[in-house]
């Protein structure tokens, strides 16, 4: 199980691994340098391993002050794919995050550790 013990502007650490750069979290595993289409509007493009693993919860840090949008629309199609997205500063999501894994949900965050 993925648990997020620290998050500062930049700087997350996952199970005592230290990340730089954002990154997806599955409760099985962590995918680092998570890259996207433009760094702060979410795209479906950049979902893609998410989408292909079907989280029945995906939880968006969108940096630490917020600074990352994410479209209606994109909300939308992940509802209709069946995925409740959640989107909040990435404090707020680790803490959402840690609380749906504890409970063994079938949850995704994709976190932007800046901005």
């Amino acid at each position: 199980m993925q648990i997020i013990e620290r998050y500062s502007f930049g700087t997350i650490q996952i199970n005592k691994k230290s990340f730089s750069n954002d990154v997806i979290i599955f409760p099985e595993e962590v995918l680092p340098n998570w890259w996207r289409k433009e760094g702060h509007i979410l795209h479906m493009e950049d979902l893609q391993e998410i989408i292909k693993r079907k989280p029945e919860i995906l939880i968006v840090g969108t940096g630490y002050n917020g600074a990352m949008k994410v479209p209606k629309n994109l909300t939308t199609h992940l509802e209709k794919l069946g995925i409740t997205i959640i989107a909040k500063n990435s404090k707020e999501a680790v803490n959402e995050y840690n609380t749906f894994v504890k409970r063994k949900e079938n949850v995704a965050a994709a976190l932007h550790l800046t901005c």
